[in-house]
């Protein structure tokens, strides 16, 4: 299985999150991290004797939290849980929010992938973002990981940002390319309703970059990266050989994992459910003398969903399409005991005439224009996907 820490605090949110994230004050964040620590030693009692092949640690931004704090988290994981040898474990950042200090001991912790929030090289666009660094502070911080022994780097970036052009997300890319890290995603902007950049574009779309500007930049990401020796492969994941992230790798193949924190979620025993949003709440119920471990019982879990048999045919479908080498009829044999053709075979005929799949040896993927239309394409598996006897 694998494990997703959350660490909800940040400098400042910036315009475009939706995420369950924001700034804190010191005494906030080290409840925080007690209340997560006992949290973490419950899951660890309810899952004695399973091995956990990834840990990500997300947020937020985790490197705002005193690395004293977070270290001592991180020892007391490796303490009760048992992890793979040579694990990946991975922990986000970003710029300005990184020191020497920091770095090694985040390393020293056991942390042997770093993923840093860049989103662009140009100045306008982090400001008008409303990130908290420029490039030269993200070159210097990417510089610091290295000196610190990271060789396993990811670098975010977002494309379509209000005023962005296709030559500044062009020199964006070249620029961190250039740097050679190991693993980047490179995602389009998404207005998410409740934010500030909902309340300033949603209404004025042409203060964005065209749809036509959009598609041109998702090209030339495909195209300057694999110029670059990038392997797509994810719909917006790019790796060199070998260090395609393992964790997000669990998600598209659906790995059970157990989420630890504010608002996490977790897929485990045929169910999906989440912790609390709600701060104070969480904070109440980690302090409470007596807690149960069960999953039927504890308290700060909620919206508990247990799966039906159509239900994870479909996450099959949909997730593992997500991914450049598509699906395995092999797979789907040995999770539902049933062939995929008896499923899903008249949707698999159709998608491929039409172009937006095509034929493996050992089952199927998206041709290159249905992953340009990959939503379109992923949502004909729900529901009305399904065309034979589910049983």
């Amino acid at each position: 299985m694998e494990l997703y820490i959350h660490i909800p605090f940040c400098v400042r949110k910036c315009d475009y999150c939706d995420f369950l994230s924001a700034p804190a004050d010191g005494q906030t964040q080290a409840a925080y991290m007690e209340a997560l620590e006992r949290e973490l030693c419950l899951a660890a009692e309810e899952h004695e004797g399973e091995t956990i092949e990834t840990v990500f640690i997300g947020g937020g931004t985790p490197s705002v939290v005193d690395s004293d704090l977070l270290c001592r988290l991180l020892s007391k994981m490796q303490e009760r849980f048992t992890l793979e040898e040579g694990a990946e474990i991975s922990m986000e950042a970003n710029p300005g929010t990184l020191t020497a200090k920091k770095l090694a001991a985040y390393r020293q912790a056991g942390v042997n992938r770093l993923s840093i929030g860049l989103q662009s090289m140009d100045g306008r666009d982090l400001k008008t973002a409303g990130r908290i660094h420029t490039a030269e502070e993200f070159l210097r911080n990417f510089d610091l990981a290295r000196e610190a022994g990271f060789a396993n780097i990811n670098v975010d970036l977002m494309s379509a940002l209000p005023g962005q052009t296709v030559s500044s997300w062009e020199r964006t890319l070249r620029r961190t390319a250039d740097l050679k890290p190991e693993h980047i995603s490179a995602y389009s902007l998404i207005i998410e309703e409740g934010t500030p950049f909902w309340d300033r574009y949603e209404s004025h779309p042409e203060l964005l970059p065209s749809e036509e500007e959009d598609r041109r930049m998702y090209h030339l990401t495909k195209k300057v990266l694999a110029e670059a020796g990038y392997e797509r492969y994810e719909i917006s994941n790019y790796a060199r050989p070998g260090f395609a992230c393992r964790h997000n790798m669990g998600y598209w193949k659906r790995t059970p994992y157990l989420g630890l924190g504010l608002g996490a979620s977790s897929f485990y025993a045929g169910q999906r459910f989440r912790n609390t949003g709600s701060l104070s709440r969480y904070l109440e119920l980690m302090s409470a003398r007596e807690l149960s471990s069960s999953p039927q019982r504890t308290a700060w879990r909620e919206e508990f969903v247990t799966l039906t048999r159509q239900d994870a045919m479909e996450e099959f479908m949909f997730l593992g399409l997500r991914l450049t080498a598509g699906i395995r009829k092999e797979d789907f044999w040995q999770s539902f005991g049933q062939e995929i053709v008896t499923v899903y075979g008249s949707v698999l005929e159709r998608l491929t005439a039409e172009g937006l799949l095509e034929r493996t040896k050992a089952g199927w993927r998206l041709s290159e224009w249905g992953l340009d239309v990959s939503n379109r394409v992923l949502a004909r598996f729900l529901l009305q996907g399904g065309e034979g006897a589910i049983g």
